[in-house]
């Protein structure tokens, strides 16, 4: 059994590499395109790439497993967490294509509006951030092909991370979102045929919440204060953190227009929702139904019992098209950040020697993804933490473009703020999450107003030139970097 689920594991990785190689041959374009794609999606190719990228491994085991502690407040918050940034993005992409209309980067509008201090900080905190995510998304794979055979973990993300280097180092941004439009309409109908197959094994939601009433009232309540608390501290991370995603910058800057843009994120939001709040329902089943102890893997707890063996096998498809649609957009983000500072840095490297030191560095981090993934980390305490720290640079990042007197060292104090606070009431693996909304909350809110004091307290601060931002930063393949 062991050796079948690998050769299938091996067999549809390879195809959805093969597909992203075979498109990205027919696609030479500049180092510009490999980076950005810029104005070539439409309204319908974003919106698709972005419910692909969306989608990744997480929601199978996430939203499931904070349904377990923090019941249908939880789900709902994680679920309208997953709408907003999209929806709040559509103002902020606007302004940055028309402030910045040969942007690449958010590390780059950060450079040019508030020096280096926190141009540094925000850096580190977005490679780290895209660190986390695709561990994550390989650590989730491994851990369901576990559940499906003994197969062990490096194994697995080996597969998966060497299948997903392949296309994405060859063909850039283009060959990711090509990949991500087919494996939205792999990953939408097993989805649906989850969710029928679930509703099987439950009995239906009837049997589910008449369980819950005995034997867990407060699940369902909308006022229970743990559920309220688990909620807003989704909502909190999962919205400030899409802001600091560099695929979804990327995404702004390749709609063919601002009404493209506008559209395809609000579109996307609103696929997106649903779908993780009743992946968040079978945290729901997995407490009325008893079904085990360790709720990180509650859906699977739920429906593996009773899955037939064709379904089972085409699980491997399914979270291979969630994984991949969602690490190869965090691999092209950090080749994106990597290829515009080495082009700063090293204006004369010619667009060769920026793909190959952009790719070495691709390889050198992709190899440790493969180290941490094969540790089985909790998924969900791995994206918390660097949603902590997303979140506390978000305000300070954001306020730059809409006030002239932010200045960098007003962004760097506030930031660093926010992560002293939140990191103090942080909890540790494996400890209780009690004060958890509190750490999001102060790494959220301190910053604000540490700002909003700055400001009082700094009137004479020279006002900055937002023309600046247009003439600091151009296209990658521009002499004056």
């Amino acid at each position: 059994m062991t050796l079948h689920i690998i050769l299938w594991l091996v067999l549809f990785a390879s195809a959805f590499s093969l597909l992203g190689v075979v498109y990205a041959r027919q696609q030479q374009d500049s180092l510009e395109h490999y980076i950005v794609a810029r104005n070539t999606q439409s309204t319908v190719a974003t919106m698709l790439t972005l419910v692909a990228t969306s989608l990744g491994a997480w929601i199978l085991f996430a939203p499931a497993q904070a349904a377990t502690w923090g019941g249908l407040a939880a789900v709902i918050g994680y679920a309208l967490g997953a709408l907003a940034p999209r929806v709040l993005m559509i103002p902020l992409g606007r302004s940055m294509r028309t402030l910045i209309p040969e942007g690449h980067t958010l590390s780059e509008y950060v450079l040019a509006r508030y020096g280096r201090g926190m141009y540094v900080l925000s850096m580190l905190i977005m490679v780290f951030y895209l660190f986390i995510a695709i561990t994550a998304e390989i650590t989730a794979i491994a851990k369901l092909i576990t559940l499906l055979a003994p197969v062990p973990l490096w194994v697995t993300a080996l597969i998966v991370l060497v299948a997903t280097l392949v296309y994405t180092a060859y063909g850039g941004l283009r060959a990711s979102i090509f990949t991500d439009k087919i494996q939205v309409f792999i990953i939408i109908p097993l989805l649906l045929a989850l969710c029928i197959f679930g509703w099987q094994a439950t009995g239906g939601f009837g049997v589910v919440f008449e369980s819950l009433q005995l034997n867990a009232p407060e699940l369902l309540r909308l006022d229970d204060g743990s559920g309220v608390k688990a909620g807003l501290t989704f909502f909190i991370a999962i919205l400030l953190t899409g802001l600091f995603h560099q695929g979804n910058w990327q995404r702004v800057y390749a709609a063919q227009t601002d009404r493209a843009m506008h559209k395809g994120f609000l579109l996307a939001g609103l696929a997106v929702a649903p779908i993780v709040f009743v992946m968040g329902l079978f945290g729901l089943a997995f407490v009325a139904l008893g079904a085990g102890t360790d709720s990180s893997v509650a859906l699977f707890s739920v429906l593996l019992p009773t899955l037939p063996t064709w379904f089972v096998v085409l699980l491997i498809p399914l979270g291979l098209a969630l994984v991949m649609s969602s690490a190869d957009t965090a691999i092209n983000a950090a080749s994106s950040l990597i290829a515009v500072e080495l082009r700063r840095l090293r204006p004369t490297f010619s667009a060769l020697a920026l793909m190959r030191s952009t790719h070495l560095f691709i390889i050198v981090l992709s190899f440790l993804v493969w180290i941490f993934a094969a540790q089985g980390y909790s998924v969900l305490y791995l994206f918390l933490f660097a949603d902590l720290l997303c979140s506390a640079a978000a305000f300070p990042v954001f306020l730059g473009l809409f006030s002239q007197r932010y200045s960098g060292q007003m962004a760097c104090i506030s930031t660093f703020v926010g992560l002293l606070g939140g990191l103090m009431l942080f909890p540790l693996p494996h400890q209780p999450l009690e004060f958890l909304l509190e750490s999001f909350l102060l790494a959220a809110l301190l910053p604000i107003v540490v700002s909003i004091l700055l400001l009082w307290l700094w009137p004479n601060q020279r006002d900055y030139d937002f023309n600046q931002l247009k003439k600091l930063i151009r296209g990658i393949d521009k002499a004056n970097f």
